[in-house]
């Protein structure tokens, strides 16, 4: 799975405020949403954890960005101890996670905006809502895409819709 924080500063970046993490499994598209009060490595790997317990398959690898709160001694240690492949993209390559720097916007930015939350409140609200978020993302019919074909004056896309089995999760 692809892994990303999204960071929910509304403009200001001072002081602690809540981040998104954001978990999307490149060949299905399933998606894994959990807030958190703030980047720290504790509660990244928390929120990790909170994520493979409620999986409807068995979590096999990770693949982060180069930042802090992914690259760190407790997260490797963690992903060693539960057999977890952890891999890292390309420093200043945003496209290496393009799966879920996809799902940041259509997601999560969509549905709860440019906002500051930085409060245990507003954090417990944002959990309530990716609650219900990722059962209308992960059920509902996915679309992805399977070939581009580029021609002087079009663009041909092929898509698949996968539609994931709803019975015995």
């Amino acid at each position: 799975m692809e892994i990303d924080l999204v960071a929910h500063e509304g403009g200001n970046s001072r002081g602690d405020f809540a981040q998104t993490l954001n978990m999307v499994d490149v060949w299905s598209g399933w998606t894994e949403l959990v807030a958190i009060k703030n980047k720290a490595s504790k509660w990244v790997r928390e929120a990790i954890e909170k994520v493979k317990g409620r999986l409807p398959f068995e979590l096999r690898g990770i693949d982060s960005d180069t930042g802090a709160e992914f690259i760190n001694h407790p997260l490797r240690d963690w992903c060693e101890k539960n057999q977890i492949k952890f891999t890292r993209g390309r420093s200043s390559r945003s496209n290496d996670n393009c799966y879920v720097e996809q799902k940041n916007y259509s997601i999560v930015r969509q549905n709860v905006g440019y906002f500051r939350y930085d409060t245990e409140e507003e954090v417990y609200y944002l959990n309530r809502l990716y609650a219900y978020l990722r059962l209308y993302a992960n059920f509902s019919t996915v679309m992805k895409m399977t070939e581009k074909r580029e021609s002087e004056a079009r663009c041909k896309r092929s898509m698949m819709i996968l539609k994931l089995p709803t019975s015995g999760f």
